[in-house]
């Protein structure tokens, strides 16, 4: 299913569906969890696929854009994707110690997030939230102090 509506897409955009492009679509549906352009390259190449760096950081944003697969975060401006088409939404939250990722899904939370786009007449089309702070395993273990730590960002709503 993933194949025809990549193909689609990239039809839609006067692109063609290549050989490299099929390859990389195929070995991103294999994946199960999040993912970095160079770990993907790494896995293809030991399963000794011919594929190209530039071919995959070209491809990722086609896939973004068709759908396929979100950006779930970036740490050091570096980007982690993971497939999304036919699995349900979710955020992540994100260990800053460990770099441990867990993924949550709240029904009050997508309401809340509808609500506050009924509320400012704004039709939202996608979300990314990502909550970062410390895991039970690294508090636990007293990798860190979060006593003390008055760097709590509040959201805002800005009107301009």
């Amino acid at each position: 299913m993933e194949k025809q509506v990549f193909k689609e897409f990239l039809k839609k955009k006067g692109l063609k569906f290549t050989k490299e492009r099929a390859v990389i679509l195929k070995e991103v549906f294999s994946y199960h969890g999040h993912f970095d352009p160079d770990e993907l390259l790494t896995k293809m190449r030991k399963k000794g696929l011919r594929v190209s760096k530039a071919s995959i950081y070209r491809t990722l944003p086609l896939l973004l854009e068709s759908g396929l697969i979100e950006e779930v975060e970036k740490i050091d401006k570096h980007a982690h994707y993971e497939h999304t088409f036919g699995h349900g939404h979710h955020d992540h939250m994100i260990c800053m110690k460990c770099g441990k990722v867990i993924e949550l899904f709240s029904d009050a939370l997508e309401g809340l997030q509808e609500e506050l786009c009924k509320k400012e007449n704004f039709k939202g089309i996608r979300h990314v939230l990502e909550i970062r702070g410390y895991c039970k395993k690294c508090i636990g273990d007293r990798k860190i102090d979060i006593e003390g730590r008055h760097d709590r960002v509040h959201p805002t709503i800005f009107h301009r």
